[in-house]
């Protein structure tokens, strides 16, 4: 059955995109605030290491738990970033093309962005599994468990990956004539 009401024409983009890119956004920008306040932790975690070092001694943990908040950050925030368009892009053609244009070459990059975020994922879930299964731990003083780390990464990809297919959605509304807002 199609998604279109009768009398209506073919064309539009069916409702489930639309309420599912509108439910990404909304996830993409929840995880977005929330990684942003990640650098915040981080900051916290680095000062404490600083009065450590200087007035006490050293705590072994603090530079590795700033690096997996840093990895929390860019990946949880890697959604966000595709959604606000804040993204690298070379626009040196690009930018001087028409609307409908650009979307058409976004659909073909879109599809080669989604395909290489889908193989990131297989590898994360690998690496997820392989930590969990032999008890991967870090080759440091402090020595914590990695599968914490690769969870987060694995869902930071996955909201990407979701972001990615939302884009791509978007890019074929807009193709079509009918932008979803």
């Amino acid at each position: 059955m199609s998604d279109t009401a009768p009398g209506t024409p073919s064309g539009k983009v069916p409702g489930i995109v639309k309420a599912y890119v509108r439910a990404i956004d909304r996830i993409s920008g929840i995880t977005g605030l929330f990684a942003m306040y990640l650098v915040f932790a981080m900051i916290f975690v680095l000062g404490y290491a600083t009065v450590m070092k200087v007035f006490f001694l050293p705590a072994n943990w603090t530079i590795e738990m700033a690096q997996f908040i840093m990895v929390a950050y860019f990946t949880l925030g890697g959604a966000w970033s595709l959604r606000e368009n804040e993204h690298v892009r070379m626009d040196l053609l690009y930018a001087g093309w028409r609307v409908r244009k650009r979307a058409g070459v976004d659909l073909f990059t879109g599809l080669a962005m989604i395909f290489f975020l889908v193989m990131l994922q297989i590898g994360g879930i690998a690496s997820l599994t392989y930590a969990l299964q032999y008890g991967e731990k870090s080759f440091s003083a402090w020595a914590p468990l990695m599968w914490p780390v690769k969870l987060v990464i694995n869902i930071g990809l996955f909201l990407t990956l979701l972001q990615a297919v939302a884009i791509w959605f978007k890019d074929w509304a807009i193709f079509k004539g009918e932008p979803i807002a």
